[in-house]
């Protein structure tokens, strides 16, 4: 997947950071150490080989001169807090960071070096047909028990792992979409709607975010595609970078209830212990769902993704406007 945001490096660099990461003994030879991995469409990431023969994972934020959504700056100081957390407080399995780096001295960015997981990415080889249907099912399952797991961690305010923190649910989540918003509005981004249309109906149904109360953990980002499978089961869950405390409704695993593009939620919702859901449980998914939709659509200008990526998220954002009531 492709977009502005990757932050690609020579294998200069690539020596560079291994260096640093592992010392001047685990630095390999030739230029063949090093394959860019496809998955995100945000941070470059390369599988590398060591010189022992180990492979690891290096992770690199955007370079400092693309702009980003607010939601994104210093996101990846964000996921580094949220796996260090989640290997403290659970037992889900995520890859262990062997190093991570903050300066900006060797690419201009924050980057981390972190274990390698040998394993299929679980979305991937479910579009692909290379997993039997009962095995899908059954990692879709796993997934939703795994999420159900990291919801059990309770912060102490609302808001991102790494901050800043709120008092409450509502001030949280209707801050962190009012940015989005304005993250469209200064690039320009039309949403195919009037953007005081799309807050005011927010704003409408936004009085049920006061169920939430509590502060848990929320990967938000945990798609099919975010963890890796061998055999049969989740050896790890990956990319937590937008990892905040809030409710537990939000979780990607979820869209499906709500989005038909998005995979069937039966599995997953098996695993998350998610039955008959309340009226206001469900208007809280539906704005986390307009949520979504908005943040897609407003990427894609951010990305600068290709034309049918915007009208495709456009749709998305009709359907989610009409789940709360709102039609043309």
């Amino acid at each position: 997947m492709d977009s502005i945001t990757k932050n690609r490096q020579s294998t200069t660099t690539l020596r560079a950071m291994i260096e640093r990461a592992y010392g001047p003994d685990q630095v390999p030879d030739g230029d063949d150490f090093a394959t860019e991995l496809s998955y995100g469409f945000f941070n470059a990431l390369y599988l590398v080989r060591l010189r022992d023969g180990a492979r690891a994972v290096l992770k690199i934020a955007p370079p400092a001169g693309v702009e980003l959504m607010t939601r994104e700056q210093g996101m990846m100081r964000n996921e580094i807090a949220a796996m260090e957390l989640v290997r403290r407080a659970s037992d889900v399995p995520v890859p262990r960071v062997h190093h991570s780096d903050v300066t900006g001295d060797l690419c201009g960015a924050d980057w981390f070096a972190m274990e390698y997981v040998d394993a299929a990415c679980l979305g991937i080889a479910a579009e692909a047909g290379e997993l039997a249907p009962d095995v899908v099912d059954a990692g879709f399952e796993h997934l939703g028990a795994l999420n159900r797991d990291l919801n059990g961690i309770v912060g102490e305010r609302f808001g991102p792992v790494a901050g800043p923190g709120f008092a409450t649910w509502p001030e949280a989540a209707t801050t962190m979409f009012a940015d989005v918003l304005a993250d469209g509005a200064r690039a320009g981004v039309d949403l195919g709607w009037d953007a005081d249309v799309v807050r005011k109906v927010w704003d409408d149904h936004a009085g049920v975010l006061a169920e939430v109360t509590v502060p848990r953990f929320v990967e938000v980002d945990l798609w099919a595609k975010n963890s890796m499978i061998r055999d049969g089961r989740i050896v790890a869950v990956i990319d937590h970078e937008r990892a905040m405390f809030g409710d537990p409704l939000m979780e990607a695993g979820l869209t499906g209830l709500d989005l038909p593009f998005f995979p069937d939620p039966t599995p997953f919702r098996r695993g998350f212990g998610l039955t008959v859901l309340t009226d206001g449980e469900r208007t809280r998914r539906h704005l986390y769902t307009l949520w979504l939709a908005v943040t897609m659509l407003v990427e894609t200008t951010y990305r600068q993704q290709t034309p049918e990526q915007y009208l495709w998220a456009r749709e998305q954002l009709d359907i989610a406007l009409g789940l709360l009531g709102r039609t043309r």
